[in-house]
């Protein structure tokens, strides 16, 4: 798959980007509010087998926790704005996968890159940290390794705010996947090929600048980061393993959708709507399974926390007073 190629998307797809939003009642607040202050934030490790996993926390320890999980290619500092905003009534703690920002980059002999073997690693660092119980926040590959958390611990699960993050065969039925797809039913180094340029300066770019309002808002030095954590030796292909991995997550929607019917947990689905990766048709089967959940679809692209974090946080403020004791 080309760089090109991402942009000249199915006209279905873009149909889908004029989907109204749903349950919208709180309105956007100036983009000015998305500078918010990081005093109150802190920047920490902690060990997981061995492995320094960074994170970033804010708020009270005594209050609700929120576990905020990241999506690919960032890291943590996708909740850089977020954070601020709710700190002063959450506890807040956001860390970045092994392979993914400040966390340890193993070699790929000595650490198998999967979406199992991550959502272990989150898995063990809650408990290295004592959380108990959390609402989780996930957005794209968070999603995979927030659910099989929540699949495996529902108890510990005390609701989910999701953006942008797929769990339904809806959400990838589109061009961005064609190429994965291939490379899932066949490992070649052809179809692995086709994937290696989404690890470039000019995909990377365009996942934070495509279906945005004003790209002039958008800071550069999101992508910028991102960018200098692939370009690290070896990196790329821990990518391509994990992007060969998320054909592992198709054949778990089934339980997820369970847990989600079964447990019922309060959710507040906040989407970009003008996604390339995760169109608004991933966002809608959530009511399916989730009939009282919440649906915002918000006039941005993939990583919605760029433009709208004021946005976000006014749904989330509004929701978890609601839905956390």
């Amino acid at each position: 798959m080309t760089v090109s190629s991402l942009l000249k998307l199915s006209c279905a797809a873009a149909l889908l980007c004029g989907l109204p939003s749903y349950a919208a009642g709180v309105s956007a607040s100036p983009e000015a509010a998305n500078v918010a202050s990081t005093a109150a934030v802190s920047y920490r490790s902690v060990k997981v087998d061995g492995l320094n996993v960074f994170y970033r926390e804010a708020g009270p320890a005594d209050a609700p926790t929120i576990l905020l999980l990241h999506g690919f290619p960032t890291s943590s500092q996708m909740f850089r704005n977020l954070i601020p905003q709710l700190a002063d009534r959450y506890h807040l703690v956001a860390p970045d996968y092994p392979g993914y920002g400040q966390s340890d980059m193993p070699a790929m002999d000595k650490f198998t890159y999967s979406f199992d073997n991550l959502s272990q690693v989150v898995d063990k660092f809650t408990s290295a940290l004592g959380l108990s119980r959390f609402a989780l926040y996930v957005q794209d590959y968070g999603a995979p390794i927030g659910y099989r958390i929540a699949a495996a611990h529902p108890e510990r699960i005390s609701a989910l705010v999701v953006q942008n993050g797929n769990a339904y065969d809806e959400g990838i039925d589109n061009e961005f996947w064609v190429a994965a797809k291939a490379y899932w039913a066949e490992k070649t180094a052809a179809n692995g090929a086709k994937l290696r340029p989404l690890f470039e300066l000019p995909a990377t770019k365009w996942q934070y600048t495509e279906g945005v309002r004003d790209v002039r808002h958008i800071s550069p030095d999101a992508w910028t980061v991102d960018q200098a954590g692939m370009d690290r030796p070896g990196n790329k292909d821990i990518q391509l393993d994990l992007f060969l991995s998320y054909g592992s997550n198709p054949p778990l929607y089934p339980a997820w959708q369970e847990y989600f019917r079964t447990r019922q947990p309060p959710g507040l689905i906040v989407w970009g709507k003008n996604d390339k990766i995760f169109p608004p048709a991933g966002a809608q089967p959530y009511l399916r399974d989730l009939p009282k959940a919440e649906l915002h679809l918000l006039d941005t692209g993939h990583f919605a926390l760029e433009e709208d974090s004021a946005r976000v946080a006014q749904l989330m403020r509004a929701f978890l007073q609601r839905n956390l004791r």
